[in-house]
């Protein structure tokens, strides 16, 4: 959905007889619902485009963020799709809010189904010009976050079953300059799944966890996020629309996979890292110091969400619409992996075949 498209549907949201036909669905949980989804950090950017994809599949929402005014604007999102959402002002780097906060979801909603850990922030800089609380800071949203999150939903899940998805990013298994805080959060956050889905397999557990690794994204978080640089920060091209990722997002959840990559960047820089990390190393300090900075200076007074949100409906998509992809071939590619080896494996059969005949 393009920027101007979501300006559309808020103008949709606002006709008296929509709103009505939809409170009327939110005094009880429609036949047709899939289930329960929780999504952090979901009022904006991938978490937002995920809140209207689950909604759009039929699940009721609960979305956890700060401030209150996209959490309304994301609410009347789920709404026009018919099903009913809680909002919660959450602060994930506090567990004792995330707890809050899911148990009030499950109040309201019932048993949440899904659990999607997305909450992030972080700082553009180098390392030497990040505060030692700044860095603290992101690392306690993005990888603690995600613990409080998994802990959240385990303890719910643990017998009765459900799924827990990831966030990741290619900056997991392959980090760049100037983001210290988000690679090294966002590696921790693989290295703690790994971790726990072998204690779930060890014990036999109902509960599946699965990670969604995602290319460079066009979401609010570089017009917002605490930076320090000459200049304005972007995604590294190729740059894709949150609509992708939700997209993998909610196939990830509904397909029990390990883990899902997202896009050929993805690919290139998981494989890249396995086969030459010491060449990639080297190229990645030029171009990708280079490619994350745009020929914009870093205005004065920038906001920055580090600490506390930002004022205004940031909705899903960022600055770099006229730059971004709607779609990825390699993620069509990747949820029909199923009919593709299957149709490899009738290939290599009926090969086989006509070679027996012709000996």
């Amino acid at each position: 959905m393009e920027a101007g498209q979501e300006g559309v549907q808020q103008r949709r949201q606002a006709v008296p007889g929509r709103q009505r036909s939809v409170r009327d669905a939110d005094g009880g949980r429609p036949p047709t619902a899939r289930g329960v989804v929780a999504i952090t950090g979901g009022s904006a950017g991938v978490g937002r485009a995920t809140v209207r994809a689950f909604a759009r599949r039929g699940y009721d929402v609960g979305v956890l963020a700060r401030g209150r005014g996209r959490l309304d604007a994301t609410r009347e999102d789920v709404r026009a799709q018919g099903r009913r959402c809680v909002t919660i002002e959450t602060d994930v780097a506090d567990h004792t809010e995330v707890e809050r906060a899911a148990r009030r979801i499950e109040e309201e909603l019932g048993p949440i189904d899904v659990w999607v850990n997305n909450a992030m922030t972080t700082v553009f800089a180098p390392l030497a010009d990040i505060k030692p609380d700044e860095y603290e800071r992101a690392t306690r949203v993005t990888y603690l976050g995600a613990v409080w999150g998994t802990m959240v939903a385990l303890r719910r899940m643990r017998d009765r079953g459900g799924t827990i998805v990831q966030v990741g990013s290619a900056l997991a298994y392959r980090s760049i300059p100037l983001q210290a805080p988000y690679c090294g959060a966002k590696s921790a956050i693989r290295g703690f799944t790994d971790s726990l889905r072998t204690e779930l397999i060890h014990t036999g557990s109902p509960v599946h966890l699965t990670m969604v690794h995602l290319p460079a994204i066009n979401t609010p978080q570089f017009e917002w996020c605490e930076a320090r640089l000459h200049n304005q920060p972007q995604p590294v091209p190729p740059i894709y629309q949150p609509e992708v990722a939700a997209s993998a997002i909610v196939h990830a959840a509904e397909h029990k996979r390990r883990e899902l990559w997202v896009g050929v960047p993805t690919y290139l820089s998981i494989l890249g890292q396995r086969a030459i990390p010491a060449v990639m190393d080297h190229y990645l300090a030029r171009a990708a110091w280079k490619g994350q900075l745009t020929e914009r200076p870093l205005r004065p007074g920038r906001p920055s969400n580090l600490f506390t949100p930002v004022d205004g409906n940031h909705a899903a998509h960022g600055a770099f619409d006229h730059r971004s992809r709607r779609r990825s071939p390699a993620l069509v590619l990747t949820k029909r992996r199923g009919w593709i080896l299957g149709a490899l494996a009738a290939m290599a059969t009926l090969t086989a075949f006509s070679m027996t005949r012709r000996g």
